[in-house]
């Protein structure tokens, strides 16, 4: 069986490349998206649906969860990294990346906090997956799923070697898919064939943040 990875529609601030606050919503475009994920969401018949519980996601997973009936289960430690006071800025802005940045920022998390807490949220979504009869589906942000995947996928099924770096960018609503049991064999990778066109991400948007 399988873990689904839905990273959620794209935002207004994400598409102009600022630093997201975490009560940001999904944009007209976003919400488009979302449905349009949703409907391929019903092909894979989840047994389950976990949320980041912040707006983007939240809206997102709702959008899922109305087309497959299912309920949705909150979990914090699926929240983006926190940016503290660097939200709200333009990325360009910086004089650095903030995204790659090791530090925290005021009143932010630092990276080694963020990625010990991803490790928590993979070992939660595994947890859900094993109690259930059918697929997980876990909605989440850019930067939460790509770590995710770097550091606790097995790569090789798709051409990787097992230390290859994932990819950085994550496309709006992109879905990847993992195997529900150690060694989680990465399957699908940042895959929007359900956009087909119709409300492609840009591809020049923030990828996390």
């Amino acid at each position: 069986m399988t873990i689904y990875w839905l990273r959620h529609g794209e935002t207004a601030l994400n598409a102009a490349r600022v630093m997201q606050p975490a009560d940001t919503p999904l944009s007209p475009r976003g919400l488009l998206q979302a449905t349009l994920a949703a409907q391929r969401i019903t092909t894979l018949a989840p047994a389950a649906i976990l949320s980041s519980d912040m707006p983007r996601a939240r809206q997102t997973a709702e959008a899922a969860a109305v087309a497959t009936g299912l309920p949705i289960v909150f979990e914090p430690l699926l929240q983006e990294r926190n940016f503290g006071d660097w939200r709200g800025r333009p990325h360009s802005s910086f004089d650095f990346d903030p995204v790659a940045s090791l530090q925290a920022p005021p009143n932010g998390e630092a990276l080694p906090d963020f990625l010990a807490r991803v490790a928590l949220a993979w070992a939660a979504a595994a947890r859900v997956r094993a109690g259930l009869r059918g697929p997980l589906l876990v909605v989440s942000h850019g930067l939460v799923i790509r770590a995710a995947l770097q550091h606790h996928a097995r790569h090789d099924e798709r051409g990787l070697a097992p230390s290859a770096p994932v990819p950085v960018r994550m496309a709006n609503t992109s879905l990847s898919a993992v195997d529900a049991t150690a060694p989680f064999a990465l399957r699908l990778f940042n895959c929007t064939a359900h956009l087909a066109g119709v409300a492609d991400d840009d591809g020049h948007s923030l990828s996390g943040g």
